[in-house]
């Protein structure tokens, strides 16, 4: 019922069914968020050897690092999207394309638009937040010894929503010409 990806390299990783639009934009966000673990990671262990052996922790390692988590998430979706990677079980997709092609295009261009309107919904629902810190100057931190406005971080999620919106909304028209082509079940 559908033919098998064509092999894109001498390992025989299965072709992409068609270049994303937003890959170039959601791989540059992913390096960044790569090298903000990067420095997270650095920074965390500069913390616990300055801590455990100098005893002198660095002020504010643990907020920061708490804050980031999420801003990193939202800065690695659209990637995650635009090379087909989101988590997700293709055990039922593969029963029911071997069945019928129509249906699986239709659950596929289903799950990409209930995708896009959930990022569309988060960023339309952290915008206040967004918003509210921008206008008050909201920080996180102790006053006088450490202290980091929270509005890049609420940014990152709106806009880190939108992207990954966009990631969905501009995969559709791949997913409806290659549903059904999986690849090897065996990588």
């Amino acid at each position: 019922m559908h033919k098998p990806a064509e092999p894109a390299t001498e390992g025989g990783a299965p072709a992409p069914a068609d270049p994303h639009p937003l890959q170039g934009i959601a791989r540059t966000l992913a390096a960044v968020g790569t090298m903000w673990i990067f420095l997270m990671m650095m920074m965390v262990v500069a913390d616990v050897v300055g801590r455990n052996f100098l005893d002198k922790p660095i002020t504010g390692v643990a907020e920061f690092a708490a804050r980031s988590v999420a801003s990193i998430v939202f800065l690695q979706l659209a990637a995650a999207i635009c090379s087909g990677r989101m988590t997700r079980s293709d055990f039922l997709l593969r029963l029911i394309g071997a069945r019928s092609l129509g249906a699986l295009r239709v659950l596929e261009v289903g799950n990409a638009l209930l995708g896009c309107l959930l990022f569309v919904a988060l960023a339309f629902i952290a915008w206040p937040e967004l918003s509210q810190a921008w206008s008050t100057n909201e920080f996180f931190g102790v006053q006088g010894v450490y202290t980091v406005p929270t509005w890049p971080f609420r940014a990152l999620i709106v806009g880190g929503s939108l992207v990954a919106a966009g990631a969905y909304l501009l995969q559709i028209p791949s997913l409806w010409r290659h549903a059904g082509d999986f690849g090897d079940p065996h990588e």
